[in-house]
């Protein structure tokens, strides 16, 4: 990745899910306090479980969902587009079977960015705001298409 100051940026997900583990396992020890003597072991071997479990998860999806802009390239997910290759981005249509830049399809909660290459080609990037990454992107397209 450049090291260019990031103009858009998703984090693909948010640490929260680690709560659950803790949170589960705290309940459960009152629950089991109220009717009898707690089986500590059992909820920390419980809770550490679920813990690494979210914890793998939640990492995965920071890397595979994570987008990120700067003034040198576009990366979705693990792929990263040279935005010198970005022709253009308004009144692109979504041709069927266009390539999905990171991925196989849109990944769920992530909305289609139809976008044109210098080689002719149409491509898919998304994001959960599109809007605001096409706006970023719109700063450096068209400055770089003027100067061409």
């Amino acid at each position: 990745m450049s090291d260019g100051p990031v103009l858009y940026a998703e984090p693909g997900a948010t640490w929260r899910p680690l709560l659950y583990a803790p949170a589960f396992a705290a309940v459960g020890i009152g629950l089991e306090a109220l009717t009898g003597p707690i089986h500590f072991f059992g909820w920390a071997a419980g809770c550490g479980l679920l813990f690494v479990i979210s914890a793998l998860l939640v990492y995965a999806k920071r890397r595979m969902l994570a987008v990120r802009l700067t003034p040198t390239e576009l990366q979705l997910g693990r792929e990263v587009l040279p935005v010198k290759e970005i022709a253009e981005l308004d009144e692109v249509g979504t041709p069927v079977g266009a390539r999905v830049i990171g991925g196989w399809a849109v990944p769920r909660g992530t909305e289609e960015l139809p976008l044109r290459l210098t080689d002719g080609q149409s491509v898919i990037a998304w994001a959960r705001d599109p809007v605001a990454l096409a706006d970023a992107l719109r700063r450096l397209v068209p400055q770089r298409t003027a100067d061409s």
